[in-house]
């Protein structure tokens, strides 16, 4: 396909909406996803913070 102007390639032979949703909706998912796995590996992290603290504090009673 060959485009004459930037408004004839977002527009796409009409079907501009359809393509530029796709790509909108995969990038959203993607920021998503990389957010979802950041909050997951803090939680995860502290969740071992404290494992290791308790049990360190377990030894020293002991």
């Amino acid at each position: 396909m060959q485009w004459n102007s930037l408004s004839e390639f977002l527009h796409m032979g009409g079907y501009g909406l359809y393509v530029w949703g796709s790509f909108g909706v995969s990038a959203a998912a993607l920021v998503v996803e990389q957010l979802l796995l950041k909050r997951r590996t803090s939680e995860i992290v502290r969740s071992l913070r404290r494992r290791a603290r308790a049990e360190r504090m377990d030894r020293e009673l002991a």
